[in-house]
């Protein structure tokens, strides 16, 4: 189990580009990369191919549906969302000596902000909600989602409660 949280620490802080203009990509193709690794973790693997299905949905929509938006809105999507999911991992193991119910309690924030944020009008909630309604999924968030706000929203969260 330790081994598995290192891991995924490892991952979070190695997926962090320098440059912003290369962020989505470089948050993908880490991902990716991770994905089809053969000795990548298997918890390592899930979260990687979230964020990978989560920007492949993300570049979709925009180009459907904001096709004038600039890659720089694009990147700032994708920063966010890897902020999201590292502030989720690191909360999870910092709640992980807890009671069921605050563990639990913890997860359904992060879902809650995911789900409340969408950035798309898209009906298709079969697709958007995948990981959502899956028991056996990690990431449990919605592919649509403004993943600024859903950062925003979970720190503003979690800074009230003073943690």
């Amino acid at each position: 189990m330790k081994k598995t949280i290192i891991l995924a620490i490892a991952l979070c802080c190695n997926l962090l580009p320098a440059n912003s203009q290369d962020i989505y990509n470089s948050i993908r193709s880490k991902s990716k990369a991770a994905v089809e690794a053969k000795g990548t973790d298997k918890i390592v693997k899930h979260i990687s191919q979230f964020k990978v299905d989560a920007l492949d949905y993300m570049m979709i929509k925009m180009q459907e549906q904001m096709p004038d938006s600039s890659t720089v809105l694009l990147d700032k999507q994708a920063y966010a969302m890897q902020e999201f999911v590292n502030f989720y991992i690191e909360k999870v193991l910092l709640n992980n000596d807890k009671s069921d119910s605050t563990q639990i309690k913890g997860i359904k924030m992060f879902m809650d902000a995911s789900y409340s944020n969408p950035l798309f009008n898209d009906p298709d909630e079969e697709l958007t909600l995948g990981y959502y309604y899956s028991p056996d999924a990690i990431t449990r968030f919605s592919l649509n989602t403004d993943w600024r706000k859903a950062l925003a929203a979970i720190k503003n969260l979690y800074a009230k409660q003073g943690k």
